[in-house]
């Protein structure tokens, strides 16, 4: 009898751990902006992503002329195309809530300090390819520098990105955007997962267990709609990446 309870006890254990585990994860993308004092991809959006609990800190970046690294969502910053400026130029350039444009080695350093919150680093699309190579190797060696490869994860709508990324660091997390390649292509590819807007499932609903069957993680972009929340919470992906962090931290713990 006392064996009996025992074992129950120890399956109960584990089935609510098992459920923990495998609870849906928030992604707060573009940091956590929509709030005061906030902006999107600024150091204060990352630490306030970290406030409120989010699993990730999603963040954009791309490589100036001469080799550095910052974040910023689009290509260009104030007329001045990133690709092709150099880091002078850009180094003073505020974002809306009056911070200056970070560089990604700054955004490491603040994001070491957060720890239990992984960042979601997207690699931007450049326009040559020699710049994206470029830019992979670099973040690469900054992430090394500040031994953060646990808590770094990699995020591209190129695919010539994502390789790279995979054939420089094997063991890395790196998942896929662009969303017209199928789970188990990608798992031929090497990729650990995919990183779809949520219509694409809506094209695809097959790829959800597809991709669970090939041991991918499923993360669904970008996500505001409560409804829409609700639909894939109840499809158990791993992660959705929303611009709102906390109403969907507050779904998902219901």
């Amino acid at each position: 009898m006392k064996k009996r309870s025992m074992f129950t006890m120890l399956l109960v254990l584990f089935l609510c751990a098992s459920s923990v585990y495998s609870q849906t994860k928030v992604i707060a993308h573009r940091g956590y902006w929509d709030c005061e004092g906030s902006a999107q991809n600024s150091v204060t959006a990352l630490n306030k992503a970290h406030e409120v609990g989010a699993y990730g800190s999603e963040f954009d970046v791309s490589i100036t002329a001469d080799g550095i690294p910052v974040v910023n969502h689009d290509d260009s910053i104030q007329g001045f195309c990133i690709e092709t400026s150099l880091y002078e130029q850009l180094k003073d350039l505020k974002l809306k809530n009056g911070e200056t444009l970070p560089t990604l080695e700054e955004y490491l350093i603040q994001g070491k300090k957060n720890q239990g919150t992984q960042l979601i680093l997207e690699i931007k699309p450049h326009k040559r390819v020699v710049n994206e190579d470029k830019a992979v190797a670099t973040i690469l060696y900054l992430v090394q520098k500040y031994q953060m490869e646990d808590q770094v994860e990699y995020i591209s709508f190129s695919m010539n990105i994502c390789k790279e990324l995979i054939r420089r660091a094997p063991s890395a997390q790196v998942s896929y955007l662009r969303g017209e390649v199928s789970p188990a292509d990608l798992k031929t590819l090497g990729f650990s997962g995919l990183d779809y807007h949520y219509k694409v499932f809506d094209k695809h609903p097959e790829w959800i267990q597809e991709a669970k069957d090939a041991g991918l993680t499923i993360n669904v972009w970008t996500v505001d709609d409560p409804a829409v929340m609700e639909s894939f919470i109840a499809k158990n992906v791993d992660f959705i990446t929303t611009d709102k962090p906390v109403q969907l931290k507050e779904m998902i713990g219901k």
